[in-house]
């Protein structure tokens, strides 16, 4: 299929994501000018709610609608256009930025706008858990915990998460769990849980080495055990996994129930102590902007 010449594109900026090093703003009208794309910026603030953005870009009708922050940046905005026929291009401006990295969309500014009008649109599922949009990853325990953390100190970046993650390492309680996956009750032990569409952190970090985004199918990542070298192999040898400290599951709906409540995060957003949580696949539900090269 042939594209137009031109595109409309929405650019949606959270002027509170990351360490505002990059005037994004300015990137976005310098780019463009010379360009027949036509654009309009439209900055978050805390009185906007979903309904709000919708009816912005409904009034616009983009064919390409943008997310400038994080991940929490790009749920919001994939929420926005899930399901329809714009396309959810990312330029990364979080802190840890997961799902653009997990595309292939770096940090530069000039290559990661020419994505946005070179790049192709790959169509990928996501899950809705707890009735709640996932794009990424999601995840009870360890790691949520973190999130809460991180959220509450003033240090972004990289050296934030690390701080974060140092002061709640040793507080983390083991979570006793009951999952039913493919119509089978697992009774397990963890301290943590990852629900998977894709495979990295931001950090880095490989959680899933199954995990597609554009298949029929999420992983549910149990870490029994976090083990020094288990966390090696995440972050640099990405060896198989001991299976008594880590195993994976695949499936399309998830049910879970926890013996008390515990930390839960979807996207790098923090979201309360839950003791339940069902997930399920939807398939085909987003279309996003990717470098030409780049495949989920």
């Amino acid at each position: 299929m042939n594209q137009p010449d031109s595109f409309k594109l929405f650019f949606i900026i959270n002027p509170g994501s990351g360490n505002n090093s990059i005037d994004w703003a300015m990137e976005i009208e310098n780019y463009f000018t010379p360009l027949q794309h036509t654009i309009e910026l439209y900055h978050l603030t805390k009185a906007c709610n979903l309904q709000t953005i919708k009816e912005k870009i409904k009034l616009f009708s983009p064919q390409r609608v943008v997310a400038v922050g994080g991940d929490g940046t790009v749920k919001l905005v994939a929420e926005c256009v899930l399901q329809t026929n714009m396309a959810l291009g990312i330029l990364p401006a979080g802190s840890a930025n997961g799902l653009a990295k997990e595309l292939g969309i770096g940090n530069n500014p000039a290559q990661a706008l020419a994505v946005l009008v070179e790049g192709q649109p790959i169509k990928t599922h996501v899950t809705q858990i707890n009735n709640q949009l996932c794009i990424h990853l999601s995840d009870i325990g360890l790691n949520a915990y973190i999130v809460k953390e991180f959220e509450d100190q003033q240090v972004r970046g990289m050296w934030g998460y690390l701080k974060a993650a140092l002061k709640v390492l040793f507080k983390n309680p083991l979570m006793e769990v009951e999952m039913r996956i493919n119509e089978v009750a697992i009774k397990i032990k963890a301290e943590m849980i990852v629900i998977a569409n894709a495979t990295q952190y931001g950090s880095g970090a490989l959680i899933n080495p199954l995990g597609r985004l554009d298949d029929e199918l999420f992983e549910v990542i149990v870490v029994k055990k976090i083990s020094f070298y288990e966390t090696f192999k995440m972050l640099f040898s990405h060896e198989p996994y001991d299976p008594d400290k880590t195993e994976v599951f695949q499936t399309d709906q998830l049910s879970m129930k926890s013996r008390k409540k515990v930390h839960f995060q979807i996207d790098g957003e923090y979201l309360g102590k839950v003791k339940e949580i069902n997930a399920i696949l939807v398939s085909n539900a987003l279309e996003i902007l990717v470098p030409k090269t780049q495949q989920p």
